[in-house]
């Protein structure tokens, strides 16, 4: 029994290594130093007991609420991620690519979230990233009340050049904020060929979260941005409807 518990610990803690990254059974399996049979006996319980969460069929596993739980760690939001865990899956399915779920810590964007497409390709996105440098955090900071985004201006700055050119002015970075409310989404395209796009989740008024969606540029065609908007949109709304 005590074995087991050793075990069970052992892969708790490389698991919330990066835990929203799925990490495979064979992969665990080998990092705690266990055969593939008795790995997967142990991480069935810990997903019965949500202190696991499988992403999907042969997709790995991610930290589960539970654990989360545990540490007390606010930037999990169980509610809103069982609220969101079913249109995310269906809008995985509809357009074929990876979307995230995030919320707003400080200056960062938390991934609590995310599914994954089933190309080949695929696009990986930290779990935890500035605000300014992806489409869920811009969103995130866009659509704070002017009160809210005045503070958050004057605390953490401006965006750097690298990160977000057209923000790096105060008038800049207004009219960017005016921009994403405008359209009601936010927009990223990286020097690493990734974009993304982000909308808010909105519970009684309040925006709780973005949902996002982020696929390589070669796939980032009119129809694509189109289809990936319109499909988004209803995600979120449908998401909404149960908060």
């Amino acid at each position: 029994m005590i074995q087991v518990l050793n075990r069970a610990f052992d892969i708790l803690e490389y698991v919330s290594v990066e835990p929203t990254r799925p990490k495979l059974l064979s992969e665990v399996a080998e990092a705690v130093n266990l055969n593939l049979g008795t790995c997967a006996n142990i991480m069935k319980t810990m997903v019965s007991r949500r202190y696991l969460d499988q992403v999907g069929v042969k997709k790995g596993y991610t930290l589960g609420a539970r654990a989360y739980l545990l540490t007390g760690n606010s930037a999990y939001r169980k509610d809103i991620l069982e609220a969101a865990r079913p249109a995310m899956v269906d809008l995985m399915k509809q357009l074929n690519e990876s979307c995230v779920l995030a919320v707003l810590n400080g200056n960062k964007r938390l991934i609590i979230h995310r599914e994954l497409c089933d190309h080949s390709l695929q696009v990986h996105t930290s779990d935890e990233k500035h605000v300014y440098d992806s489409a869920s955090g811009r969103l995130l900071v866009g659509m704070m009340n002017d009160t809210d985004l005045v503070k958050f201006k004057s605390r953490y700055g401006l965006p750097t050049e690298d990160v977000w050119p057209e923000a790096i002015t105060e008038p800049g970075f207004y009219s960017q904020m005016q921009l994403i409310r405008k359209q009601g989404y936010a927009f990223q395209e990286t020097s690493r060929q990734v974009v993304g796009y982000a909308m808010a989740i909105r519970r009684e008024e309040e925006v709780v979260s973005s949902l996002s969606v982020y696929l390589p540029t070669y796939r980032h065609t009119s129809e694509k941005a189109l289809e990936v908007i319109t499909h988004l949109k209803q995600a979120t709304e449908r998401i909404e409807q149960v908060l």
